[in-house]
């Protein structure tokens, strides 16, 4: 059914149709900030998205089945009479959608809530005695093809079974360590039997699972609301969600590549709060007395109370951590030798150095080029701060930086770049064009605009190569498109082609459309809507389909299904008109082509490449395995004597030479920790055979 006339109480519809309430007397009653929630987010998908679902059963049963899946992955908890009672709700969920009825979530959780106890008594019996590894069973590792168990006994053997594993895979590490010591008359290590190498297995998966179980209780209702209601929004489609207030901020710390905070890495541990790592240059490495291992036990906003946060939820600790720059937080820490201290760490702006564009010279001794390479993981921009970082300033430095070194190329290497902001996308394209449109973009109810570069001049004109795989997407397509259109740049792909997302997204702040008479339910948090398709100028798009790179050499992903493709209801690839643009070509591609292809195929790095990735096609496919220890063990070693095989896949390659820009020395004698950062990337460029492939590329095009 569609969305009733009665539940929209006056949305004033604009632009990207942003709604408000109107007076007191049409607003529906809202109990709770759950009823609330799941009105004003079925109304944003409604008023906001580019293809709006209608809101019936066919929708109803696609949130049923994902729900179904991600409450309960692997099929460990539920018995078939549970799933026998859930499915008489399968066709309802958008009835109690519009009623703001959450039955359907009740009667689910409350039977899986008395699961996961069983199950908690399970694991610790289980793992109090040992496994009989010398049986010959095996285990289905596939959700899909396994099916719901119809008995609590058959359920607890299911949970043998997955104990058994885990604790399979433990033991064969300890075994495995233990003969490479014997190999190399290691003495420092102890060795052990069989019996007591196991027993040490079963307890270290018995710590696993009892933080998991302290985990999974500590799971509130609105943590689990806000899972089902993300739910019903990617029915839509997978970039449309819901995100609680932590999961915004977090996004924005991705795409801004910095965060304010006292720059540690936390995580939760056995109730505690534990500092993992501390970032270089942050406010914590500056104070000097946080250290990694330490327990975090409380926190005082400066002379404030101290609030105790053993075991306290990490969604909860969070935002008690991070901060303002300039605000002082103290933390009551439990040192490694047990003393207590309390340090006191003034944040900072926290910046991630590892998401921003980076460059450096790359030489070939056999072709005597000398290539720049950009390293984008993303295209990142601080939206909040107009003199933020932004990638297209940062690429556009780097680019000046190389033509100061005199490159005969340069290469922008794409690979594993998820996108970004698309104002970037335009603005760093336009590098290497006069002018023109880099990409349509088209809203449901509006005709496509094109995205144009409008500065005429050109800041490098010379061979440019683009290289992405199979996860490069969204706005890294849009790139490698439009200089492909252009006839700019040759794409080198390893892998058939892109990730295939061609739709653009915009945050919606749900709490800026709520009246303040509904402030005290609590803040609701951000809606990500795919507002918006883009189009190639070339008229295509790359939703499904991708960018086919002009060269395609072997890699690891090459025979894996990953993409947009592989996603839940993924949007459906549609093409548009053409916009006018000085389409070219590049005149010796066919030539370029020709002699990568000889090139690549007397390659022995890339043989062994190709087939790797065949033989991890096939592992992937096998996914039953022995829980007998002889015959895994066996199947280990032999996986073990295949990857030999393969050992030269990474090793350095002779006559390719890295080097540091000249513009750079000075920078990075004065920071010796981003230094270190450059010399460990270096280490991996030289062992990289598709920049010593694309080098001679660009070779063959000089």
């Amino acid at each position: 059914m569609m969305l009733n006339k009665k539940y929209l109480f006056g949305l004033a519809v604009t632009c990207f149709a942003v709604f408000a309430f109107t007076t007191a007397d049409t607003d529906p009653d809202y109990p709770n900030k759950e009823s609330l929630l799941i009105d004003v987010v079925l109304q944003s998908l409604q008023y906001n998205h580019y293809k709006p679902a209608k809101v019936d059963d066919a929708l109803s049963r696609r949130a049923y089945d994902i729900y179904l899946k991600r409450v309960d992955n692997g099929k460990r908890f539920f018995l078939q009479e549970d799933i026998d009672g859930f499915v008489t709700h399968r066709d309802l969920l958008d009835d109690y959608a519009m009623k703001k009825d959450f039955k359907f979530f009740d009667d689910l959780h409350k039977i899986r809530d008395q699961r996961i106890e069983s199950v908690k008594q399970y694991y610790k019996e289980i793992l109090a005695k040992p496994f009989d590894f010398k049986k010959k069973d095996k285990m289905e590792t596939s959700d899909d093809k396994i099916a719901y168990v119809k008995t609590e006994k058959e359920l607890k053997a299911r949970w043998h079974q997955l104990l058994k594993y885990r604790v399979l895979l433990d033991l064969e590490i300890k075994l495995k360590r233990q003969k490479k010591a014997k190999e190399d008359k290691d003495e420092t290590l102890e060795i052990k039997t069989v019996e007591v190498l196991e027993a040490e297995s079963r307890e270290k998966i018995l710590k696993q699972f009892d933080r998991w179980a302290k985990d999974i209780s500590q799971e509130d209702r609105d943590d689990k609301i806000a899972a089902y209601i993300n739910t019903i929004a990617n029915v839509l489609e997978p970039h449309t969600g819901y995100f609680p207030p932590l999961e915004k901020e977090n996004f924005n710390i991705r795409i801004s590549g910095k965060l304010e905070g006292i720059g540690a890495q936390l995580r939760q541990e056995d109730g505690y709060t534990k500092v993992v790592s501390i970032v270089p240059g942050s406010a914590s490495w500056r104070q000097g007395d946080l250290e990694v291992n330490d327990l975090i036990i409380k926190v005082a906003q400066g002379k404030g109370e101290a609030v105790n946060i053993v075991d306290m939820k990490m969604n909860d600790v969070l935002p008690m951590i991070r901060g303002e720059k300039g605000t002082e937080v103290q933390l009551t820490v439990k040192k490694t030798d047990g003393t207590i201290a309390t340090i006191p760490i003034v944040r900072d702006i926290v910046v991630m150095e590892e998401s921003y564009a980076k460059s450096a010279v790359v030489e070939h001794k056999k072709t005597k080029k000398r290539v720049g390479l950009i390293d984008l993981r993303s295209f990142y921009a601080d939206f909040k701060d107009p003199r933020g970082r932004r990638c297209s300033r940062d690429v556009k430095r780097e680019v000046q930086k190389l033509i100061a070194e005199g490159i005969d190329g340069i290469v922008i290497d794409l690979r594993f770049n998820g996108g970004g902001s698309l104002r970037d996308v335009v603005d760093m394209s336009g590098l290497f064009i006069e002018t023109g449109p880099i990409v349509q973009v088209k809203g449901r109810d509006s005709r496509p605009h094109p995205l144009e570069d409008r500065d005429p001049s050109v800041l490098y004109d010379g061979p440019l190569v683009i290289m992405v795989n199979s996860f490069s997407a969204s706005a890294s397509e849009i790139m490698a498109a439009a200089l492909q259109d252009y006839g700019r740049a040759i794409i080198v792909g390893t892998s058939p082609s892109t990730f295939g997302k061609g739709t653009v997204q915009r945050f919606f702040e749900l709490d800026a459309v709520v009246p303040q008479r509904y402030k005290d339910l609590g803040e609701l948090g951000s809606m990500k809507i795919t507002i918006q398709k883009f189009f190639r100028i070339n008229g295509g798009s790359t939703q499904l389909k991708g960018v086919i790179p002009d060269i395609i050499l072997p890699g690891v992903y090459s025979y894996r299904e990953i993409g947009e493709k592989e996603e839940n209801f993924p949007m459906a690839w549609t093409e548009i008109d053409p916009i006018y643009y000085k389409k070219s070509s590049i005149k010796k591609l066919d030539k370029i082509k020709k002699k990568s292809e000889k090139r690549v195929a007397a390659n022995e790095r890339f043989n062994m490449i190709d087939e790797r990735a065949k033989w991890f096609k096939s592992l992937q496919e096998d996914t039953e395995v022995s829980l007998n220890l002889e015959a895994y063990r066996a199947q280990q070693a032999n996986y073990s004597k295949v990857s030999e095989q393969y050992k030269g896949i990474n090793k350095d390659i002779p006559g390719l030479d890295i080097a540091i820009l000249a513009a750079d020395v000075a920078v990075l004698e004065a920071d010796t920790i981003r230094a270190k950062s450059i010399k460990t990337w270096h280490k991996s460029l030289k062992k990289d055979p598709y920049l010593e492939e694309v080098v001679q590329i660009i070779g063959d095009w000089n």
